[in-house]
C-alpha cells in the first residue's frame, strides 16, 4: 500500500516575558509572528470550518483571532481551536466547531492514521450535569462524508464544573440500518476517567471526581490507524496508563435489538434512539478525518434531546460575552499528523452538502410535505394561504434536535385571535370540508415543548394547548375533537387527553361544553382548588419533550381515535358523529354537572349530532392559556401573564405554547380494522 505521508515539523520559538504589565498584555499567549501552519505544517490537506459555520478553506496562511490562532506558551508552539457554546453551526449539527475536515476521503478498508497531541484548555462552564453532552468537547473524529454521515469515532474530553480531572472517552456512532438515521446512538468507552454516560443526578448534581482523569491543560496524545477495515486506538499521557482499542469498522456487532448494549439502554432508549446497524458497517461508505475543537455543550432545552442539548449559557449567541464568563470550548494541539492512501479521493461533496446548510431555509413543506393540504392561521392574526414554500420566524418554522427535523408552531397567551376565539394559534386549517358520513383521516406525531408557566389552576384551560381538531364549518361551527396537552408548572409530567364538544340544540349555542376523555394523565376537569394550588402529578403523564402520536379517522359518521407513545399503553377510542349520546338533560355526564353546569352551560346536543355538516382538520399549536379574567369564564379564562399583547416577551418569560411535529398525513378516512 503507498501512501501519502504527511507529517508534522514543530518549529520552536523563544517567548521571553517579565513584568506583570507585559504577562498581562500577553494572556491570550497568542503568537503574533506566526501562523498556525508553520507550528503544524499540513493544513493544506484540510478545510477549517470556524465557530460562526464559515468554511475558510485551506488555513495554510490564516488566523482568526476568535477561532483559529498560533500561540506560545513556555516556549513551545501551539495552535489554538477555539469555539463557543452558541455561533452559528456547520452542516446539520446543535454544536459550533472550529475544526478541520478532511479534503479526500478514503475505503475503511485502506491504511490511514492520524496522530495528534494536545491539551485541553477549556469546557464550558454552564449547563446540564443530567445531559451527557455537558461540559465536553470532542479532539478528533473519523466522520463518514456517505449515507447518514455519522461518525465511528468521536474522542471527547469532559469536566464538570467544581472538578479538577476531567474525563477522556471514545465514542463509537452506529451507522444506522434503513434510510431513517434518527433512532442511531453512540457507544463511549472510557480511556482516562469516565465514559459519556456518566451524568449528573439533577441540573447542578454531578457525579465523583474521576481519579485517574486528565486535569485541564494537561498534555494527552492519541494515535488512529486503520487498516484492512480495523481501527486501532492508543491514547498516551505521561503518569497515566496507556490505553489501547480496537473496533471493527466493516462488521457491525449491533445488528439486531439484543445486539444493543446496556448503556445505549439506559441512555438513548429512553429517548427513542434505539436502531440497529447495517451489517457491514461503514464498509461502502467514504471516511475521512476531523480534527480541532468541536463544542459539545451548547444552548438547546434539554426536553429537545435529554442526551445531546445542555441548556447552557450562550448569551443569544454572543461570542464576546460567551468567552468572557468560560461558556466556550478551547483545546491547543502541539503535534499533528495524518497519512492516507493514495487511493483516497475528493470529499468536496460533503462540504458542498453541509456548507451553509445550517442557514439555509428548510420550509415546514420539505418535512411534512402536505402543507399544499392546508393553509394557516398564526399567532399574530394572519392566515397565508399557500405555506409549500413559506415560514415564519416566530410562528411556523422549522429545527433539527440533533437527529431528525420537525416543524415548528408557536403562539403567545395574547397576540390576535381568529373570530369567536379568546385564544391565538398557529394551526394548520385544512382546505378541504368533509360531512362524518363522507369521512377523513389525520395523522400525527408531535411533541409538546412548551405551555404557558403562568395561568390560574382553578381554570381548567390553563396550562394547556390544543394539538389537533376537527372543526364544523357549518351551523354553530363548534368542534367534535380537540386533542390537549396540559401541564401544571412544578410538574415533570402532563396530561393528554381530548374533548368532544357538543353540537348544541337549538339556535342558542351559549350553552355548549365539552366532555373530556384522558388518555395518559388526568381529564380536563382536574384543576386545583385555588389559584396556585395544584392537583397531583399525573403518574402516566407524558412530559415536556415527549414524543405522541395519534391519528383520527372517520369513517361512516364514526371517529376512531388511537394515540400512541413508547413507554405509554396505547389508547384507542370511539365516537358516533351522527348521533348524539346527549339529547336529554338526564344525560349530561357529571363531569360537565361539576365542570359547566356552574357557568350555565348545560345545554344539549341535536339528536344527529355533526350529521351532515361539513368539518375540516386542524393541526398545529392552539393555545389553550390566554389572559381572560377568570371571574368571567372559570373553564376558558386562565388569567395567564401576557405583558399588554408583547409577543417578544411572552416568549422570554415562558408565556406561550410550542409544539413540534416530525409526521403527519391527511385523507380519506378508512375502513378501520
Amino acid at each position: 500500500m503507498k501512501f501519502k505521508t504527511l507529517k508534522t515539523v514543530i518549529a520552536k520559538t523563544l517567548l521571553l516575558v517579565s513584568g506583570v504589565l507585559i504577562v498581562v498584555a500577553c494572556s491570550e499567549n497568542k503568537n503574533q509572528n506566526k501562523t498556525a501552519n508553520d507550528v503544524i505544517p499540513f493544513f493544506q490537506h484540510w478545510n477549517l470550518i470556524l465557530g460562526d459555520g464559515s468554511n475558510v478553506g485551506q488555513a495554510t496562511n490564516f488566523e482568526n483571532k476568535n477561532f483559529f490562532y498560533a500561540a506560545t506558551e513556555d516556549k513551545v508552539d501551539w495552535v489554538v481551536f477555539k469555539s463557543p457554546n452558541a455561533g452559528n453551526t456547520h452542516g446539520t449539527s446543535n454544536n459550533t466547531r472550529t475544526e478541520l475536515a478532511q479534503l479526500k476521503k478514503w475505503s475503511a478498508l485502506t491504511d490511514a492514521k492520524m496522530n495528534a497531541t494536545l491539551k485541553v484548555t477549556n469546557v464550558s462552564t454552564t449547563g446540564d450535569a443530567r445531559v451527557a453532552a455537558s461540559y465536553s468537547v470532542v479532539v478528533g473524529q473519523i466522520h463518514s462524508a456517505d449515507g447518514h454521515e455519522n461518525e465511528p469515532l468521536k474522542i471527547f474530553y469532559k469536566k464538570f464544573p467544581g472538578h479538577e480531572k476531567g474525563s477522556v472517552f471514545w465514542n463509537y456512532e452506529i451507522n444506522t440500518s434503513g434510510d431513517d438515521n434518527s433512532k442511531r446512538w453512540d457507544f463511549s468507552y472510557p480511556i482516562w476517567g469516565y465514559d459519556f454516560s456518566v451524568v449528573g443526578t439533577d441540573i447542578d448534581v454531578y457525579p465523583e471526581e474521576p481519579k485517574d482523569g486528565i486535569a485541564l491543560g494537561e498534555e494527552f496524545s492519541y494515535e488512529v490507524k486503520i487498516e484492512e477495515g480495523m481501527m486501532y486506538l492508543t491514547f498516551t499521557s505521561e503518569g497515566h496508563e496507556t490505553k489501547t482499542f480496537t473496533k471493527n469498522l466493516i462488521s457491525s456487532e449491533y445488528s439486531k435489538p439484543s445486539d444493543i448494549p446496556e448503556q445505549v439502554q439506559n441512555l438513548f432508549v429512553p429517548i427513542g434512539q434505539d436502531g440497529v446497524e447495517r451489517e457491514k458497517a461503514y464498509s461502502d461508505e467514504g471516511l475521512f478525518f476531523k480534527l480541532g475543537t468541536y463544542n459539545q455543550t451548547n444552548g438547546k432545552d434539554p426536553k429537545v434531546n435529554k442526551v445531546w442539548c445542555s441548556g447552557a449559557v450562550t448569551h443569544g449567541g454572543d461570542v464576546q460575552k460567551q468567552y468572557a464568563d468560560g461558556n466556550y470550548a478551547e483545546v491547543w494541539f502541539k503535534t499533528a499528523t495524518i497519512e492516507i492512501s493514495e487511493d483516497a479521493y475528493s470529499n468536496a461533496g460533503y462540504f458542498e452538502a453541509n456548507d451553509g446548510l445550517s442557514t439555509k431555509t428548510i420550509y415546514p413543506n420539505e418535512v411534512i410535505p402536505f402543507m399544499d393540504k392546508f393553509k394557516i392561521l398564526m399567532g399574530n392574526g394572519k392566515t397565508v394561504e399557500d405555506i409549500t414554500e413559506f415560514e415564519h420566524k416566530d410562528f411556523f418554522y422549522t429545527v433539527i434536535d440533533g437527529t431528525r427535523r420537525w416543524v415548528v408552531y408557536k403562539t403567545p397567551n395574547s397576540g390576535t385571535t381568529s373570530k369567536n376565539s379568546s385564544n391565538t394559534r398557529t394551526e394548520l386549517h385544512e382546505k378541504r370540508e368533509w360531512t362524518p358520513e363522507q369521512g377523513g383521516n389525520l395523522t400525527g406525531t408531535c411533541k409538546v415543548m412548551q405551555v404557558s408557566v403562568s395561568g390560574d389552576a382553578r381554570v381548567a384551560a390553563s396550562y394547556s394547548t390544543v394539538v389537533g381538531q376537527i372543526h364544523s364549518g357549518d351551523g354553530h361551527e363548534n368542534e367534535p375533537l380537540k386533542i390537549f396537552y396540559k401541564k401544571f408548572p412544578g410538574h415533570e409530567k402532563g396530561s393528554v387527553f381530548w374533548n368532544y364538544e357538543i353540537n348544541t340544540d337549538g339556535d342558542d349555542n351559549s350553552f355548549r361544553w365539552d366532555y373530556s376523555t384522558a388518555v395518559w394523565g388526568n381529564d380536563m376537569s382536574v384543576v386545583g382548588k385555588s389559584k396556585n394550588d395544584y392537583p397531583a402529578e399525573p403518574i402516566d403523564g407524558i412530559t415536556l419533550g415527549e414524543e405522541f402520536s395519534y391519528e383520527v379517522n372517520v369513517y361512516e359518521g364514526i371517529m376512531y381515535l388511537t394515540f400512541k407513545s413508547e413507554g405509554h399503553k396505547t389508547k384507542t377510542f370511539t365516537k358516533n358523529l351522527i348521533k348524539s349520546d346527549f339529547v336529554n338533560r338526564s344525560d349530561l355526564p357529571s363531569q360537565v354537572e361539576k365542570l359547566f353546569v356552574p357557568i350555565g352551560q348545560d345545554g344539549t346536543e341535536k339528536p344527529t349530532a355533526y350529521s351532515g355538516e361539513l368539518n375540516y382538520f386542524k393541526q398545529g399549536v392552539y393555545n389553550q392559556t390566554n389572559g381572560k379574567a377568570p371571574e368571567t369564564n372559570m373553564v376558558w379564562a386562565a388569567g395567564a401573564e401576557t405583558y399588554g399583547g408583547d409577543i417578544a416577551k411572552q416568549y422570554e418569560n415562558g408565556c406561550y405554547s410550542e409544539v413540534w411535529f416530525r409526521e403527519g398525513t391527511v385523507g380519506p378516512g378508512v375502513p378501520q380494522d
